[in-house]
């Protein structure tokens, strides 16, 4: 009995005070009022975006400083967020517990929102880095693959209507999502919200690192019929979607991104500069290291000569500019370096996948997909906000 009360003792401390041990992974629909299977939520007291955002800022003096990170006091609207694919998980699909895998991302893609709006984040049983890597020579994951409506979109969408139930009390709300994320919040948003009630209270989409489609020369049509793309700061409802190349470095032939099928065009919109042109966006790198570990393990040379950078994040003003180009079939974001002798800061940045045959060109800059336009993606989600809140009002 005393065992069965510390346990209890632990849950409510971790989880709000509902039982915070991962549900059976073989489960059909989870139930996620249980706090363990969010890393975000605005009552865990175990909440994974609750964390050091603090940047050391490089200008191109040379010159550095601390920027500190303040959340939003009272927000009002919510962000719903989808990871990527990051589970070092052996089988098929990952299982209801959370790790540094999922927390880290949280950390590096969707905890920078707080600033803006409340956070919302579910655990999903994902496909797996090992499913990921399998087709390419990787090891076979352990296991048989679960058969359909286990895990993936299943989970995303139950935690979804769990969260309108429960949390939205007709609140706008941002979906956020990158690669598999992506994928999964595109079906979401065109099968649960797109022409329908809920659309109302779609702020806006933030779909990188997949493919969003629309008919060519136009913003609305292909992916989604009533929701168009973003062009404007303070437009509500529409979607800001983008993959990213090296501008010397465009798709191959066998790109994994860029390119639609049906006549269609892969989406493309530049947060830096919405309405077209090339802009330079507001970036958080992380200081050492890179998505899920697949982009090798030397960091850039944030600046020359090397001094210590004591934050996890570092912000290099003016370092980049992003642009939409289309080339052929593809069409993408095409991010350029602007590296400048008299600049000490680095003139290279990481971010592509690197195989043990070398860099893997097929799949571009997906590791800072996010990394390189966040601040600018946080801000025009604040100005959507307003916006929002203006309208309502």
């Amino acid at each position: 009995m005393r065992w069965l009360l510390g346990l209890a003792a632990l849950a409510v401390l971790h989880g709000g005070g509902a039982l915070a041990w991962a549900p059976d992974p073989t489960v059909a629909h989870a139930d996620y009022a249980d706090p363990a299977l969010w890393l975000c939520r605005p009552d865990l007291q175990d909440n994974r975006c609750k964390v050091d955002l603090d940047a050391t800022v490089i200008a191109p003096s040379g010159k550095m400083t601390v920027e500190r990170y303040a959340p939003a006091k009272d927000p009002k609207v919510d962000c719903f967020f989808i990871y990527p694919t990051v589970s070092n998980d052996p089988g098929w699909i990952s299982d209801f517990e959370a790790n540094a895998d999922e927390w880290d991302d949280i950390r590096l893609q969707f905890a920078r929102f707080g600033s803006v709006c409340r956070q919302f984040a579910p655990i999903y049983r994902q496909g797996t880095l090992r499913r990921l890597r399998y087709p390419g020579g990787g090891p076979k994951p352990v296991g048989e693959q679960p058969p359909p409506g286990i895990g993936g979109y299943a989970d995303v969408l139950d935690a979804w209507n769990w969260y309108l139930a429960h949390e939205n009390k007709g609140r706008g709300v941002v979906l956020i999502g990158h690669s598999q994320g992506t994928v999964m919040l595109t079906k979401l948003l065109a099968e649960e919200i797109d022409g329908k009630p809920m659309q109302k209270q779609l702020v806006s989409a933030l779909l990188m690192g997949g493919l969003v489609t629309v008919p060519p020369g136009q913003d609305v049509g292909g992916s989604f019929k009533a929701t168009p793309l973003c062009r404007a700061a303070n437009q509500l409802g529409c979607v800001i979607a983008y993959v990213t190349f090296r501008d010397r470095l465009p798709p191959p032939e066998a790109s994994r991104f860029g390119r639609a099928r049906d006549g269609l065009r892969a989406a493309c919109v530049s947060p830096a500069s919405l309405a077209g042109g090339k802009g330079q966006p507001e970036s958080y790198f992380v200081t050492k290291g890179f998505l899920n570990g697949s982009g090798g393990d030397i960091p850039p040379e944030w600046v020359r000569p090397a001094r210590p950078i004591g934050t996890f994040f570092v912000k290099t003003p003016g370092l980049i500019t992003t642009e939409c180009v289309r080339e052929g079939e593809f069409d993408y974001l095409a991010l350029h370096v602007n590296a400048d002798p008299k600049d000490p800061r680095t003139d290279e940045l990481g971010g592509q996948i690197i195989r043990k045959t070398g860099v893997d060109l097929s799949w571009g800059l997906h590791l800072i997909d996010v990394d390189h336009s966040i601040g600018t993606l946080t801000r025009i989600v604040g100005r959507q906000a307003r916006a929002y809140e203006a309208r309502a009002n």
